[in-house]
């Protein structure tokens, strides 16, 4: 029996909310991201794109290209609210599904061919979605995930197609390299250099020779290439929240040492949350004290992911929270009212520098592991305590 995996991807998610809210932006040019000039581009409409406008670029540089564009900072609560009511419908609808972000899912209807066609359910799940949602989507349908996304990527807006099992090679074959999931610049520019820019060239390339470049990723350009994916549909289950806590080895009332700790942790816990693609809207510090009295403050926050942000609001909370005076034996940081996205860091409220310098620690941190690169005022701090790192559903313990 032929694997049916659907893909499914509201176009231009951002702009669309901000049209169903307000139609009088219907048809016009929209950028939605910092509104300064440092600012960066989150989403932007399909008018603008035509112009050569697209996410993560330096909003002066978007308003050049596109002048006529109407600048909207964005409301990620609103967002998130669509996603979720979109979320539901498909969820009362759909045998198995995985929300792989805000605006992305993947469902597995292998099997229903038997009864009244699996691509013609996904196309009246789709109307469904648009009539009660409002939102436009767009679908995708193959044997597996990495051909659905791709077949997404190429039709949208507003489409639905199924490519044909067993044609998952001549879908691919003329497509540019980079139009493959997973293949970022880096590994594009590479290719390129080498000569390989259609997913054809890639796939007549020896195994061998792109295991020697690039290692298991090579493995992997390989199997892409020749649209093999395995990768099943995860059945989906929304995390709450990501915690961290620290019980020191002997109680303390250093508040040098503990604002350490604290940014240790918020380092920790803000790059597992970018790691998700996900962004937090409720921050919340915890101390034990030496007699095991608990005390928490949490406050509501702007979603972000962004370590500046985070580490100055969990200072203010530990400076409110903090005021017996007695020893401390434990502190801890959550990061709840979580939402998924497609983009790194919250580019409403960061500049195209901080955007940069992310990007680029993320990238130590994932290549080399997060303890090696760290701030200079938690030196030492790994050395004095225990951290237990903790990922769960449900409450601060």
């Amino acid at each position: 029996m032929d694997r049916n995996i659907l893909h499914l991807d509201l176009d231009a998610f951002f702009v669309g909310v901000e049209r169903k809210n307000n139609h009088k932006l219907i048809g016009k040019p929209l950028i939605i991201g910092g509104s300064s000039r440092r600012g960066v581009v989150a989403a932007c409409s399909y008018e603008t794109r035509k112009f050569g406008v697209h996410s993560a670029m330096p909003m002066y540089l978007a308003l050049q290209l596109c002048p006529d564009a109407k600048v909207i900072s964005g409301d990620m609560e609103s967002y998130s609210k669509n996603s979720h009511e979109v979320t539901e419908i498909i969820a009362s609808a759909a045998p198995l599904f995985e929300k792989s972000s805000i605006d992305e899912f993947y469902i597995d209807a292998s099997g229903m061919d038997r009864y009244f066609g699996a691509f013609k359910w996904a196309v009246e799940l789709r109307k469904k979605i648009i009539r009660e949602s409002g939102l436009t989507i767009s679908l995708g349908m193959s044997v597996n995930k990495l051909v659905s996304k791709v077949t997404t990527n190429e039709f949208k807006p507003n489409a639905e197609m199924q490519i044909p099992a067993g044609t998952e090679k001549e879908f691919l074959a003329p497509l540019a390299v980079d139009k493959i999931p997973m293949i970022g610049k880096q590994t594009a520019s590479f290719l390129y250099d080498m000569g390989v820019r259609k997913v054809e060239t890639l796939r007549e390339m020896p195994l061998k020779f792109l295991a020697s470049a690039f290692g298991k990723n090579g493995i992997s350009l390989w199997n892409k290439a020749h649209g093999i994916d395995d990768s099943p549909v995860v059945p989906y289950s929304e995390q709450k929240s990501i915690s961290t806590e620290c019980t020191f080895e002997e109680d303390t009332i250093d508040v040098k040492r503990l604002k350490s700790t604290l940014i240790a942790m918020v380092e920790k816990v803000a790059f597992q949350l970018r790691e998700q693609q996900k962004l937090t809207s409720c921050v919340t510090v915890k101390i034990r004290y030496s007699n095991f009295d608990t005390e928490t403050k949490q406050v509501k926050i702007a979603y972000t992911s962004s370590d500046h942000i985070l580490l100055r609001t969990v200072k203010e909370l530990f400076t409110k929270l903090y005021s017996r005076r007695m020893l401390i034996r434990l502190v801890g940081v959550r990061l709840s009212g979580l939402v998924h996205g497609n983009y790194q860091i919250s580019l409403f409220d960061d500049t195209v520098e901080n955007v940069h310098l992310y990007e680029a620690i993320d990238h130590i941190k994932h290549k080399h592991g997060v303890e090696k690169l760290i701030r200079a005022t938690t030196l030492g701090v790994g050395r004095r305590v225990r951290m237990e790192m903790n990922m769960f559903k449900g409450n601060l313990r």
